[in-house]
């Protein structure tokens, strides 16, 4: 009974039931995993592109049939030499570029645009390493007939439907016009073919738009549960920024165990050792040419006090009592540091009792 509670305790702690902290997020932002919908660049860079041949159609034909009329009319009956040949392909190569380049640069900007509206600046190069798990078969055909591979397949299908019929339907629409075209001249029937095209195009840029809205959503919700953490998982995360409390612990104890040891090495340069006699030891040392006050060079409680106090008696370093004093500068003098005005009359007291006793002896 004793094992089966510890087993659920083992797997609970294992569940992986926590959101993501900012550190993990940043990590997996770092390694380019990140929500993202492929419908969106396409709904944008379609939208775009049929814009863009909504409003250039007009200049694209011309464009074209200037080139085929040049064609024939004047390349035809050139003389074909080595430079005719290359001046023919450089000044056609020239007008396609005309026609293409509108079209190409806003697809590069609606690719840009799309990245940015989902993700934000990121550059990573983790997603271009080379890594052997993906050519795992067993890992492969589990992607294939996984959850995820299934809604993939039903939004395809979905997609393919709805401009499957967006496509039908501006057909059908168009239907009597298009049965005349055979009577229409070339341009009249570019023309009629070109818009169509363009408002089929748009309205299934715009489908996919609101389709891709849904995506996302689905996107984020499978990111935020792919990167879901375990209890366990955000305490060892947390052990990790703030380190380990049994190591931090120690090196408090050696940070304490060094200083500890400064401080013994500095009290031989004292004046006095101010003491409450069991408790407290205060090491004080006056030096004009160093500070205008005394300085607090090593203090000390119990055991410490003890140590401070018996190096002190090997180096003729003279103590006094005085447990106010002592208490006081415990809690309120740091070392290395002059002392608050406030003791200036009780420690002057104690080193002129001490400089009386060396001029004494």
């Amino acid at each position: 009974m004793v094992y089966l509670q510890l087993d659920l305790q083992y797997f609970a702690a294992d569940e992986k039931t926590e959101k993501a902290t900012p550190k993990k997020r940043q990590d997996t932002r770092k390694k380019g995993q990140v929500p993202k919908s492929q419908d969106v660049n396409t709904g944008f860079l379609l939208l775009l592109v049929f814009g863009v041949l909504y409003l250039t159609g007009g200049f694209m034909k011309e464009t074209m049939t200037g080139m085929y009329e040049h064609a024939f009319t004047d390349y035809l009956y050139m003389d074909l030499t080595e430079e005719r040949t290359a001046s023919v392909f450089l000044e056609m190569t020239t007008e396609a570029a005309k026609v293409v380049a509108p079209v190409m640069g806003i697809a590069i900007l609606a690719g840009l645009a799309s990245n940015l509206l989902q993700v934000g600046v990121m550059f990573t190069s983790e997603p271009l390493k080379m890594d052997l798990k993906r050519l795992d078969p067993i890992k492969g055909a589990k992607r294939i007939f996984s959850a995820r591979a299934l809604v993939e397949l039903l939004k395809s299908l979905l997609k393919i439907s709805v401009i499957g019929i967006i496509s039908f339907s501006v057909i059908w629409y168009y239907k009597d016009e298009m049965m005349l075209m055979s009577q229409k001249n070339v341009d009249a029937a570019l023309a009629f073919f070109g818009t169509t095209t363009v408002i089929m195009g748009l309205v299934s840029a715009l489908a996919l738009l609101l389709l891709s809205v849904l995506d996302y959503t689905y996107q984020r919700y499978d990111h935020e549960k792919n990167i879901r953490m375990s209890k366990k998982d955000v305490k060892d995360e947390q052990k990790n920024i703030e380190g380990d409390p049994q190591i931090k612990a120690k090196i408090k104890e050696k940070q304490r165990q060094m200083a500890a040891s400064r401080m013994m090495s500095e009290v031989p340069k004292a004046d006095v050792i101010i003491t409450n006699p069991t408790h407290y030891a205060i090491a004080i040392k006056y030096d004009e040419a160093q500070s205008s006050a005394p300085i607090v060079i090593a203090k000390g409680v119990d055991v410490l006090a003890m140590k401070i106090k018996e190096v002190a008696k090997a180096n003729g370093v003279p103590a006094v009592e005085n447990r106010p004093l002592a208490r006081s500068l415990y809690q309120h003098a740091e070392l290395d540091q002059p002392i608050d005005e406030q003791f200036y009359k009780a420690v002057a007291e104690v080193l002129a009792y001490v400089y009386q006793l060396e001029k004494k002896m």
